[in-house]
């Protein structure tokens, strides 16, 4: 298989929910059946950005639940952890009463993880004498260790790489074959049979939500707000149904969104807006097809440098990957693409990730906004120089100073969000 179609299959995954949530509950629901009992206590501990990304957030299929502690018992109670990252599908309405009743009668207590980790997540359930533990670290379905009273049920490496958080030499090779320039060579040649299946399931799952979100009263409801005031052009409705996707997800919407990187936030950030712009210009189908390669694997190269989880907000090096794929869907080769990349990036680089919540949704505007006006500054043969702040000649060079902003430069501004956050 080519590498890129790899990282394709791999990364464009179905979640329900906020993912950080959702791996919660996902834990949950197998330390469950592990103990092979409900719990009569529940200790959780997660590393710090997950509490940040937890804490604001309805949990989908909880009937308007928030935070750690709602993820936890919705695992519990009414999770299959077979479907991973859609294990809340399938509550009814009496689930949700059920998973209220747990929280009134069952001691959950939640701690910050002293490990230096990112991404981890630990719950041990515990009924009688009989304990049960699952690790989940380094992201989202990497369960590294299930354990029974003293035994280990199961320990492992990662099984299949993770682009936004490669730890392993086998995910780091594959991992540095992504390039802008191998991006679109790709997309301008790859069989669309490979990988037609993988992108129709992202079109339909994440535009779905996005009409959803137009439709419902959810959070904030950005989408709205940019059509009420801005009117019905083709730029805003990019930057709307972006918007009203998120608004949507982040507010307990239960319908599924095809993720990136990791994330579902940043999985309809690069999407939307391509689908709403191939619609306008009534390109082909297979057209979409192509812009869409290269939106989404931009959006995983920015991310590799930076990690999953920074203070540095993902929407950005989504909006930044969704104006090349603009680009590119307007008829752009590897020039327009790279230069729409570093013209947005100098312009919302520095938005800042203070946890999922509706607030995402106007981030995502403000993303898709830069990465439009990357690809308009091209067009009028504007740009942004090397040595201008934290742009370098050459698109990869740019990249790699992005990554080490996110990943490096912001982890005091990270540590100090969370103490904000937490109120300390």
């Amino acid at each position: 298989m080519h590498p890129y179609i790899q990282i394709l299959k791999d990364e464009l995954t179905a979640a329900m929910g906020c993912t950080e949530p959702i791996a919660i509950a996902y834990a949950a629901a197998l330390a469950r059946n592990t103990l092979g009992a409900m719990p009569e206590r529940v200790t959780v501990l997660v590393s710090r950005n997950i509490i940040k990304n937890v804490k604001s957030v309805i949990v989908p299929n909880t009937g308007g639940l928030h935070g750690v502690e709602a993820a936890v018992a919705a695992g519990i109670v009414m999770g299959d952890p077979a479907l991973e990252l859609e294990v809340l599908s399938h509550i009814s309405s009496e689930g949700q009463a059920d998973i209220r009743v747990f929280m009134e009668h069952v001691p959950i207590s939640v701690s910050q993880s002293t490990s230096n980790e990112l991404f981890e997540i630990d719950i041990i359930v515990a009924s009688h004498a009989d304990t049960a533990e699952v690790i989940i670290r380094g992201f989202h379905t990497n369960v590294v260790l299930i354990k029974k009273n003293n035994s280990i049920v199961s320990e492992q490496k990662p099984q299949k790489a993770n682009y936004c958080q490669a730890r392993e030499p086998s995910d780091k090779a594959l991992l540095e074959q992504l390039t802008v320039a191998g991006n679109v060579s790709f997309a301008d040649t790859v069989d669309i049979e490979e990988i037609r299946g993988i992108l129709d399931r992202q079109i339909a799952c994440n535009m779905a939500i996005a009409e959803e979100g137009l439709r419902g009263n959810y959070g904030a409801n950005i989408g709205k707000v940019l059509l009420a005031t801005y009117g019905n052009s083709i730029m805003i409705r990019a930057r709307a149904k972006a918007a009203a996707a998120s608004d949507a997800r982040m507010n307990g919407c239960e319908m599924p969104v095809v993720i990136n990187s990791g994330s579902g936030n940043q999985g309809i950030t690069v999407s939307v807006p391509v689908i709403e712009y191939a619609r306008e210009l009534g390109v082909s189908r297979e057209k979409l097809y192509r812009a869409l390669i290269v939106s989404n694997l931009c959006a995983i190269h920015l991310k590799s440098g930076i990690g999953c989880l920074s203070a540095y907000c993902g929407a950005v090096t989504a909006g930044c990957a969704v104006g090349a794929g603009i680009a590119y869907l307007h008829g752009g080769g590897l020039d327009a693409v790279s230069h729409t990349l570093v013209n947005a990036l100098a312009i919302a680089s520095g938005i800042i990730c203070d946890g999922a919540k509706s607030s995402c949704a106007a981030k995502i505007a403000a993303a898709v906004d830069a990465g439009l006006l990357g690809w308009s500054m091209y067009q009028n043969g504007q740009e942004f120089h090397g040595g201008e702040g934290i742009v370098e000649k050459g698109v990869e060079n740019t990249i790699h100073n992005i990554g080490r902003l996110g990943h490096d430069g912001m982890r005091g501004t990270d540590e100090e969000i969370i103490r904000i956050m937490l109120n300390k």
